[in-house]
């Protein structure tokens, strides 16, 4: 089960892929279950990508069409 911070990390990533402002424990958690991957820049940046698994728990909520 997701913790409240990790679902709404979820609805941000969704909207916003630049994960520097997301607290790095969420984000470690939502790779783990596989929801997000981290894609790193050149920039030295990384942007979180929702997964298909993720993805699918948005659209069960009605977040994702």
């Amino acid at each position: 089960m997701l913790s409240p911070h990790e679902f709404a990390t979820l609805m941000l990533l969704e909207t916003n892929p630049r994960s520097e402002n997301l607290d790095p424990g969420d984000l470690d958690a939502l790779c783990e279950r596989q929801l997000v991957y981290l894609e790193e820049l050149t920039s030295g940046y990384a942007h979180g990508r929702l997964t298909a698994q993720g993805r699918t728990i948005l659209r069960s909520v009605g977040r994702v069409h």
